[in-house]
């Protein structure tokens, strides 16, 4: 298949490299800066453009991979091409690739750095197109790349963006407050590895519901009031109280006769 990616970040450059490596052509790669352009272009030996009226109009797919609030006016700007039109976004409707009428959704179900190398044949690819057919392409395009391709609704793809946030992003962001916590002590972070390791590896065995542990489910209210003594930020005593009322209200203090390191 001969493909063109608008895009050239985290999303864009991984997938592009998969495709590439089981022989997918990668044509050209846009970006508004030359040298991000050039960057990833340059690793799926591809042309590098930063002009879109430069866009090659008979590729198979065009596979839009930028910031949300961009893709628009992005796609306001694109010439006219054959090809199936599809974005890598989350929580965006393929109605946004209007008018072209061969459209839809690559939706890659991962957290991805430049600097990490991920097998995507075990990242879950969600596809949506504006017909059965488009569809069927970009699902055989998926399987190239991936063992674990899915047919899904734009609504229902939102709705996993939000849940992937959840278990993702915010809990990313909470490693990074305990990072905080930790190097105020100077107490290296590392330490929590293991932890870190065994939290995540009981959601993939069992409900994370059953899963939870610590001072919240149980409601030890006494450690619960020795941390938020510890905690001198106001943001992170808020976060700490909210997060462990939610914890009980959704656990039912079930760990109230419990003892738990953690």
């Amino acid at each position: 298949m001969k493909v063109v990616f608008i895009g050239s970040g985290n999303v864009a450059t991984h997938m592009a490299m998969a495709l590439k490596g089981v022989g997918n052509g990668i044509v050209q790669v846009y970006s508004r800066t030359s040298e991000n352009a050039e960057l990833l272009a340059d690793r799926v030996g591809a042309e590098p453009i930063d002009n879109l009226e430069d866009i090659y109009c008979t590729a198979d797919f065009y596979i839009f991979s930028v910031k949300d609030d961009i893709l628009p006016e992005i796609v306001a700007q694109m010439p006219s091409t054959t090809g199936i039109w599809a974005h890598t976004a989350g929580s965006i409707p393929v109605s946004v690739l209007s008018p072209h009428k061969k459209r839809g959704a690559l939706y890659p179900l991962q957290t991805f750095s430049r600097e990490r190398e991920v097998n995507f044949q075990d990242i879950p690819l969600f596809i949506e197109g504006e017909s059965d057919e488009t569809a069927i392409l970009l699902k055989e395009l998926a399987e190239t790349i991936s063992g674990n391709v899915h047919f899904l609704s734009g609504d229902k793809r939102r709705i996993l963006h939000l849940a992937a946030v959840f278990a993702c992003n915010f809990t990313n962001h909470m490693y990074t407050l305990a990072s905080e916590i930790m190097s105020e002590e100077e107490i290296p972070f590392h330490l929590l590895n293991p932890l870190i390791n065994e939290t995540a590896a009981k959601v993939t065995v069992m409900e994370p519901k059953a899963a939870q542990t610590g001072p919240a489910v149980r409601f030890d209210e006494k450690v619960m009031q020795k941390h938020l003594e510890l905690l001198k930020d106001p943001l992170k005593r808020e976060i700490y109280s909210l997060l462990s009322s939610s914890i009980h209200k959704v656990s039912g203090n079930r760990g109230a006769n419990e003892t738990q390191n953690v």
